[in-house]
């Protein structure tokens, strides 16, 4: 299986990337150099090739080089078996008006005019950062988003979706705010809310079942060292709208979701938000051995958890299209012992997969070896490496 892999990354005004272009093969990428060179940096802006606002969840301004007037750019070329496709992505802004304008672009092989959801026809791309350490003790919010990510890999329109979905409920959140409450509008918003609500929440249900057959599979397998070294997890949604609409068809589920905003209205006007409904649910996450919450879990065990969770999307992904996401994985060896290490690297090449790593110390990466491509980065330049 030939991976999916990025081959060529050129940044333009991003971050502290003035200009650079970076020419890879298909090897897994570490880039390894001091805290604050960039090396994150070079992860968010291939995390710009997925729907959303990146790995660091930046305002599209933010994401600028702050001496740069005209917004920024990422460009790649991305090789899929013999196909070879070009990819691009940034912020335009000019004056009209005397008023500032700010557009995002997304282009993929020369057609323009495109969103960033397009990108998931092409290319699965997913992250652990640091900060995704805290994962399990912050609000949903985060522990929905990864889900949703996981989600697209298996269903891309399921980002068009949650945008979609997003951008009519703060419509309904707006005209109820307002005192706007014609019953006409306010129900063919709702309409639309109660169809993509479901669907939403259908992929969810249909994700978690997925990873966690393929983790208990694997568990049960045990022929490998990524299954010994990383504890399972068992993966499930909670939520006062999915324990209702569990069990429902999907017409019943709609007619119910439909009702319930129609008698919140006036709850959700003076909250000025909508209180019920798949935007609220949360990701709960067990130690399937341990039998206990993540969150009751030590640093070290919630991380593998983590891991436990991307590797079983990775192979679910290769066996049901034929290749595995692209991961992004910031500052990975932190809390890893060796044993882990060592698993976690055999199972990226194991599945032909385009991993880009970073960390400070070269040493971490070395039992990849010649199976890897390092980097050196060091205030905003790379370099090729040495194996140490």
């Amino acid at each position: 299986m030939i991976p999916l892999a990025l081959t060529r990354l050129v940044l333009t005004d991003f971050r502290n990337y003035t200009y650079l272009k970076l020419e890879t093969d298909t090897r897994p990428v570490v880039l390894t150099g001091p805290n604050g060179s960039g090396k994150t940096n070079l992860l968010e802006a291939i995390s710009f090739f997925s729907p959303g606002r990146g790995l660091r969840r930046a305002r599209l301004k933010e994401v600028g080089n702050t001496d740069a007037k005209k917004g920024w750019a990422v460009s790649a070329l991305l090789k899929d078996e013999e196909f070879e496709h070009r990819l691009g992505t940034g912020l335009i802004t000019k004056i009209v008006d005397g008023d500032i304008q700010e557009r995002r672009t997304v282009r993929i092989d020369g057609e323009n005019n495109l969103k960033a959801t397009d990108f998931g026809s092409l290319i699965s791309v997913g992250w652990l950062t640091p900060q995704m350490d805290r994962l399990f003790h912050e609000g949903a919010g985060g522990r929905r988003r990864f889900l949703d990510r996981l989600a697209f890999g298996y269903d891309p329109e399921h980002a068009k979706r949650t945008a979609l979905y997003e951008k009519t409920m703060r419509e309904r959140n707006r005209l109820l705010k307002e005192g706007r409450l014609d019953p006409h509008w306010l129900s063919s918003l709702e309409h639309r809310l109660a169809e993509l609500g479901f669907a939403i929440h259908a992929v969810r249900e249909e994700t978690t079942a997925r990873l966690n057959q393929a983790m208990l599979e694997e568990e049960q397998k045990a022929t490998n060292a990524s299954v010994k070294a990383f504890p399972k997890a068992e993966i499930t949604i909670a939520g006062e709208f999915e324990d209702n609409v569990s069990g429902l068809t999907a017409l019943a589920a709609e007619d119910h979701f439909r009702d319930e905003l129609a008698k919140r209205r006036q709850i959700d006007g003076r909250a000025g938000s909508t209180t019920y409904g798949p935007h609220r649910a949360d990701m709960a996450v067990f130690h399937r051995e341990k039998d206990q919450e993540a969150a009751l879990c030590s640093t070290g065990e919630q991380k593998a958890l983590l891991i436990s969770i991307i590797l079983a999307d990775a192979r679910l992904q290769a066996g049901l299209h034929g290749k595995a996401p692209v991961l992004l994985l910031d500052e990975i060896t932190a809390h890893l012992d060796q044993k882990r290490r060592q698993a976690l690297f055999d199972e990226i090449i194991a599945l032909d997969m385009q991993a880009w790593m970073t960390g400070t110390d070269q040493l971490l990466f070395s039992e990849l070896g010649e199976r890897a491509q390092f980097f050196t980065v060091d205030s905003g330049r790379i370099s090729p490496a040495e194996l140490c």
